[in-house]
C-alpha cells in the first residue's frame, strides 16, 4: 500500500515542485495539497488517510509546530517531515519533542528529497511489519532508518543516499515479487558488487528480506523483497 502524503506549503511554485516530487518516488501517493495550517487542518479532519505530512515551518496563518500541536491534541498521530528553510535550532529541539520525524532543509535536489522519503518508507514499513511486542534490538532496527541521515553516520562509509535510495525504490517497485541484485543493478546503472551491498545494508537493517530463488542450473540467487524482514 503506498504512503499517502499532504503537501503543506504555501509558496506555489514550491508547493507544486514538491507534489511532483512525491508522485516520481515508488510507493508515494500525492494526498493532496494545502497552502495553510488551517487548510492542512480541514483537509486532514476529511481525509483521515494520510499518513504523512510534508510540512514548511512558515505557514501565513502560523508556525507549522503550531500546527504538529493541535494534531497532536487531537490524538492525530500522522508522521511529520519538516521540509523548510528555518535552520533555528531551537526550532529543530521543538519539532524533535514534538515527534518531526525527519528535517529537510531547502534548498535541496531531487536526489536528497528521495532520499529521505525512503528513509521514511523503510521506518514505516517496518513498523508496520512489526509484532506487536518488540524486543531491544527490534526497536532499534525499526529506527535505524531514521537515523540515517544523508551522507551521515547512518550510512556505511562509501555509501551515498542517492544510491541507496535509487536500490531502495528498484526493490520497492518490485513489491510483492522480489528482485535479484543483477536484476537491481540494471535498473539503476550500477554493477552488482555495488548494488548487492547496498542490498545486504537494506537486509540486515530489516527494509528487505532474503530469500534463495531457484530456477536453471547452478547456485540459486538471493532474491531481496521489500518490507519482508530478514
Amino acid at each position: 500500500m503506498n504512503v499517502r502524503v499532504l503537501v503543506v506549503e504555501d509558496e506555489q511554485l514550491t508547493a507544486e515542485a514538491h507534489a511532483t516530487y512525491v508522485g516520481r518516488v515508488p510507493g508515494f501517493e500525492l494526498a493532496g495539497v494545502a497552502r495553510s495550517a488551517g487548510e492542512a487542518a480541514r483537509f486532514l479532519k476529511s481525509d483521515p488517510g494520510v499518513d504523512l505530512l510534508l510540512l514548511d515551518m512558515h505557514l501565513p496563518d502560523g508556525h507549522g509546530l503550531g500546527l504538529v500541536q493541535r494534531l497532536r491534541a487531537q490524538g492525530r498521530l500522522v508522521d511529520v517531515v519538516a521540509v523548510t528553510s528555518a535552520r533555528d535550532a531551537e526550532v529543530v529541539r521543538h519539532a524533535v519533542a514534538q515527534g518531526v520525524v525527519l528535517y529537510l532543509l531547502k534548498p535541496f535536489s531531487f536526489a536528497t528529497f528521495r532520499a529521505k522519503l525512503e528513509q521514511y518508507a523503510a521506518y514505516h514499513d517496518g513498523l508496520a511489519a512489526a509484532n506487536a511486542d518488540l524486543a531491544q534490538d527490534e526497536v532499534d532496527r525499526l529506527l535505524d532508518p531514521l537515523r540515517a541521515s544523508a551522507g551521515g553516520p547512518g550510512l556505511p562509509k562509501g555509501m551515498s543516499p542517492e544510491t541507496l535510495a535509487a536500490v531502495s525504490a528498484a526493490v520497492r517497485a518490485a513489491a510483492p515479487d522480489g528482485r535479484s541484485a543483477s536484476e537491481v543493478a540494471e535498473v539503476v546503472g550500477a554493477s552488482r558488487v555495488t548494488v548487492r551491498r547496498y542490498l545486504e545494508h537494506l537486509a540486515d537493517s530489516g527494509a528487505v528480506g532474503r530469500r534463495p530463488r531457484y530456477g536453471g542450473s547452478g547456485r540459486p540467487e538471493v532474491e531481496y523483497r521489500w518490507g519482508t524482514g530478514s
